[in-house]
């Protein structure tokens, strides 16, 4: 029986403003994909990225040239071979699976022999770039939370940083500047997240200034996100990066996460599991990546005004997976 094929755009309202360096959002954007077979459906959720040239019309046209072959029957390994690393492919590519493991009478954790059910893991909890003191604000009420994500740019980040550590002494913590830094300012500032206990530093530089970390011994961990899509990108991966940064709209899809995390753990590199701002539809595939990763990144649904019903939980930094049959099979 041949499947059908839906593709739209939601939009999701955030609680609140989320800063970065490279500007705000108050709302997610995505692209959902629903593929239905013999009475089952199989659910993706894809968020295009403007930093990738995507954009939610060019995702949804994307996946419109591959309506054919999808209701026919395209599967996931034909999949990556005829649509490129996106957001829209992740949509598709997860809407497989759901389908896919529902058909079997399966379910993730049984997919990616885990060996145990799908259990609550430590995400970070995003402080999104602010003033300082806006910023310790919302620290000192993140303060008992295992781990914080702060994300900075290139003004006075020793302020805000401070300032953030200041009003939560305990957790452990990420720095992001999303590109914003030179080598110099990752050279600059490698005493002061040593004294901070900075416990990663993600993608300081610009991917295009990859060469500058050639050879650099970082005094802490750096994790490479823009820099890495695919397992093929970590042939060029200067020695300066320890960690991946694996999100399934990057890789496009959880199948291509899976090899990518594979490959990445082979060269002895650290897995970090990210997403951007998207619902819990983005979140349940991504458990498979998260489950064995040393950090996990995984609160952009906690920032949304209103969730999709059954999805993912969060309290003090401790996200709980989904309901049973939210996504991924029984």
């Amino acid at each position: 029986m041949s499947r059908a094929l839906t593709v739209f755009a939601e939009t999701f309202k955030l609680r609140a403003p989320f800063r970065i360096s490279r500007g705000v959002k108050t709302a997610a954007e995505v692209v959902t994909v629903t593929i239905g077979q013999e009475g089952l459906t199989g659910r993706g959720e894809g968020v295009p990225y403007p930093r990738y040239g995507e954009s939610i019309a060019s995702a949804i046209a994307a996946i419109e040239t591959m309506r054919g072959a999808i209701e026919q029957g395209l599967d996931r390994k034909e999949l990556l071979r005829r649509m490129p690393a996106s957001a829209a492919r992740n949509a598709v590519d997860c809407a497989l699976w759901d389908l896919e493991l529902q058909q079997a009478r399966s379910n993730l954790a049984a997919a990616i022999d885990l060996g145990r059910p799908l259990r609550p893991i430590v995400t970070a909890m995003t402080i999104s770039l602010d003033t300082a003191d806006n910023m310790a604000r919302a620290a000192a009420a993140l303060s008992d939370a295992p781990l914080l994500k702060v994300k900075v740019d290139r003004n006075d980040p020793t302020t805000l940083l401070a300032a953030v550590r200041a009003a939560a002494p305990e957790p452990k913590m990420i720095v992001d500047p999303n590109e914003s830094w030179t080598i110099d300012e990752v050279r600059g500032m490698q005493g002061l997240m040593r004294d901070l206990r900075i416990d990663l530093l993600e993608q300081p530089l610009p991917a295009d200034a990859d060469g500058d970390l050639v050879g650099f011994h970082s005094a802490i961990p750096i994790a490479a996100d823009e820099s890495v899509h695919v397992a093929a990108d970590l042939d060029t991966l200067p020695d300066g990066y320890g960690v991946v940064n694996i999100k399934l709209d990057k890789t496009g899809g959880l199948t291509a996460a899976l090899e990518l995390a594979a490959a990445a753990r082979a060269r002895g590199l650290g897995v970090m599991t990210g997403c951007m701002i998207c619902s819990s539809l983005s979140i349940a595939p991504a458990w498979a990546i998260a489950a064995n990763s040393a950090f996990a990144d995984l609160d952009g649904p906690l920032w949304l005004a209103e969730d999709r019903a059954d999805g993912v939980s969060g309290s003090n930094g401790l996200l709980s997976p989904p309901r049973p049959g939210f996504w991924g099979g029984v």
